[in-house]
Formats: structure tokens, C-alpha cells, sequence
């Protein structure tokens, strides 16, 4: 289960070169279900999701290196490529900030994922989150991906 809220960014935190970073790039070979290849660094998978904004069904299966290459040309749409800096907020809480290249740049967003949908729905965020996207299936990476999707 993922239960995750999604934000815009209004300026990015300073400092942010002190975070680990991760290199990603991800496809869609289907968005309704989502069936979604990615590499993150020098990891590969493939992930399904159920429909839902803020709390969603997610499986990941480990693929190969080989496997993502010969996936990757059955991508619908667009490839994302980002990068994600993993910024703690707090002793158990992420903001993964996805700066998005490409196409889509220049859109920042920050997802923080939760244990429960009542901690998801308490939290409060940052000074510097912008608008809260979490219910807005707009910035689901699924429609990004979409070449016609437009900000």
C-alpha cells in the first residue's frame, strides 16, 4: 500500500547538494492500471498501481538491466527523466524532490509517503511546499507521461 501526498514546490530548500540524489528515468506501458519501468540509479523495475490519488495499491518487481532496455521502446508517451533528493523533515519523514528535466522542466514536485492515511491527513508541510497536488490526478507521473499533458 502506498499513502503518499503530493505538493508543488514554491523555492527550493537551501542546501539541497547535501541530499542524496538519485538519477531516474521511467516509462508507462499502460496508465489505467499503471504499468510503469524505471531506473533509479542503477536499479531497474517494473511497478503496478491501482487507481486512487493519495492511497493506492503499488507492487515492485525487480527486472534487469536488459529487461528495462528491451521494455523501454513499449513505453506509451514520454520518458520521465528526474532527479530526486531525499530531504528528511522529520525522525521518520522523506520529502523525495523530484526536479524534473526535459520537456517537463521546469516543475518541482515533493512527495512524502505515510504509514497510515491518518498521518497523511495530519501532516503538515514545510514553508517551502507550494500547492498540495495530492488530489489532483494532474501530477500523477502516469499523466506526465502523456505527450499532450500540459502544465
Amino acid at each position: 500500500m502506498e499513502i503518499e501526498r503530493k505538493y508543488l514546490i514554491l523555492h527550493l530548500p537551501e542546501h539541497l547538494t547535501a541530499y542524496p540524489c538519485r538519477i531516474i528515468e521511467q516509462g508507462y506501458l499502460n496508465t489505467n492500471p499503471v504499468i510503469r519501468i524505471r531506473r533509479d540509479n542503477d536499479r531497474y523495475e517494473l511497478t503496478y498501481k491501482s487507481g486512487g490519488l493519495m492511497t493506492r495499491e503499488e507492487y515492485n518487481l525487480p527486472l534487469t538491466k536488459e529487461a528495462y532496455h528491451h521494455l523501454l521502446p513499449k513505453i506509451d508517451g514520454r520518458l520521465i527523466q528526474k532527479k530526486r533528493f531525499m530531504i528528511p523533515l522529520d525522525e521518520h519523514l522523506t520529502a523525495e524532490l523530484d526536479i524534473f528535466e526535459g520537456d517537463l522542466a521546469p516543475l518541482v514536485l515533493a512527495e512524502v509517503e505515510f504509514s497510515t492515511e491518518e498521518e497523511a491527513l495530519s501532516f503538515l508541510p514545510p514553508d517551502w511546499f507550494g500547492e498540495d497536488v495530492t488530489f489532483s490526478g494532474k501530477y500523477h507521473n502516469s499523466n506526465l507521461s502523456r505527450i499532450e499533458s500540459s502544465l
